[in-house]
C-alpha cells in the first residue's frame, strides 16, 4: 500500500491516490469475502487487535457497519453508547476515559454530538506511550470522513463506465448548513477534476460559508439555488439530506416549508436516466418511499458500501492487504 494514515479525523486528509487505494481495496475485499476461502482470509486479516466503538450519539447505519466491518476482519470489539454507564458519569474527564480505551484496544471508532472531540482524542493519543489511532465516526455538526469515503466510493462506482466522478455536475439539497455528510463530501471535491457543485436549499439552511470558501480556495465550481426544477435536468447525480432537527435552536426546522424540496415521481421524470439519487440515511419526507424502485436510487446500495469501505479503511490504517 503507498499513502500512509493513522488518524481519520478530517476528509481532507485524503488525496487522490489514497482515495482511490481504497475504492480498490474495497472491491477486492468484497470480492474475497465471496468465497469461503477469501472470507476465511479477511477474518485472520486483523484478528489479533481490539476495538472500542465509543458511540455516545444516537447511530444506526454507522455503528453496525464499523461493528460489522470489524467482525468481517476479525476485530474484537468493545462499545460504550450510552455516557451514563462510563465512568464519565462519576465525573472522570473525557481525556482520561480515552487514555483508558487506549489501555485495552487497538483503534478507537468514536462519534459524539460536540464537535471537535476526535480531533482532541487524536491529540491525547499522539502525546501518550500507547498510541492508538482514532476513527471520527461523526463529530457534532462538524465533520463525518468515513461517510464521505462511502460517498466517493459510491459515485465512483456508479459512475465507472462514464470516466468516474471527474466532470460530473453534483446536486447537494436539504439542510447544508448542519448537515456533516455534505460538509465531508465537499471537501474531498479537491481530488476531482472540473467537477460541479449544485446547492439546493432554503436560504436559511444554505451551505456555510466557511466550506463554499474551502471551495472556492480550491477552484471548485459551485452555485447556489431554491429551485429544484431549474437544475435537477443537469444533474449526475443529487444527494438529498434529511432536515437536521437535532440541531434546532428555537424550532427553526419546523419553520421552513421543506415541500419544494423533496424527491418523488415528478422529479424523478425530471432527473436525467444516468443519474442517480443518494442520502445518508436516515430519511424523512425529504425522499418518496415510491422513489427506492427506481434503478437510480443508489441510497441502499450506498449503506451498504458503508461496511466495505470500512473495511478496506481498518486495512489501510493497519498496512494489510489480504488479496497480497
Amino acid at each position: 500500500m503507498s499513502s500512509e494514515i493513522f488518524h481519520v479525523n478530517d476528509p481532507r486528509i485524503f488525496d487522490r491516490e489514497l482515495l482511490d487505494e481504497l475504492c480498490d481495496l474495497t472491491d477486492r475485499s468484497r470480492t474475497l469475502a465471496k468465497t469461503t476461502e477469501g472470507a476465511l482470509s479477511l477474518r485472520q486479516a486483523l484478528a489479533d487487535k481490539r476495538a472500542m466503538l465509543y458511540f455516545t450519539q444516537a447511530s444506526t447505519r454507522t455503528f453496525l457497519s464499523f461493528n460489522n466491518a470489524c467482525h468481517i476482519l476479525g476485530i474484537r470489539t468493545s462499545e460504550i453508547r450510552d455516557p451514563t454507564v462510563s465512568s464519565e458519569v462519576k465525573g472522570e474527564s473525557f481525556d482520561d476515559s480515552i487514555r483508558t480505551f487506549s489501555s485495552y484496544v487497538d483503534v478507537i471508532i468514536m462519534r459524539t454530538p460536540e464537535r471537535g472531540l476526535a480531533a482532541r482524542a487524536a491529540t491525547l493519543m499522539d502525546s501518550i506511550p500507547r498510541r492508538v489511532p482514532i476513527i471520527n465516526a461523526g463529530s457534532g455538526p462538524d465533520q463525518h470522513p468515513t461517510q464521505a469515503l462511502l460517498d466517493i466510493y459510491t459515485l465512483e462506482r456508479s459512475f465507472e463506465g462514464r470516466g468516474g466522478i471527474d466532470g460530473k455536475t453534483i446536486g447537494m439539497m436539504g439542510d447544508l448548513r448542519r448537515g456533516r455528510t455534505v460538509r465531508s463530501l465537499c471537501y474531498l471535491m479537491r481530488n476531482y477534476h472540473d467537477v460541479k457543485l449544485v446547492f439546493i436549499s432554503p436560504q436559511a439552511f444554505a451551505m456555510r460559508k466557511d466550506v463554499k470558501r474551502e471551495l472556492a480556495e480550491h477552484a471548485i465550481s459551485f452555485t447556489e439555488t431554491e429551485i429544484l426544477d431549474d437544475v435537477i435536468g443537469d444533474l449526475d447525480a443529487l444527494y438529498v439530506t434529511r432536515m437536521q432537527s437535532e440541531w434546532d435552536t428555537d424550532n427553526e426546522s419546523v419553520n421552513v416549508n421543506l415541500s419544494d424540496f423533496t424527491v418523488g415521481p415528478h422529479e424523478m421524470s425530471l432527473l436525467p436516466a444516468d443519474a442517480i439519487v443518494m442520502h445518508p440515511l436516515p430519511r424523512g419526507a425529504e425522499i418518496d418511499p415510491a422513489v427506492d424502485n427506481d434503478p437510480r436510487a443508489m441510497y441502499w446500495r450506498q449503506e451498504r458500501n458503508g461496511m466495505w469501505v470500512r473495511v478496506a479503511l481498518l486495512l489501510k490504517i493497519f498496512g494489510v492487504d489480504p488479496g497480497h
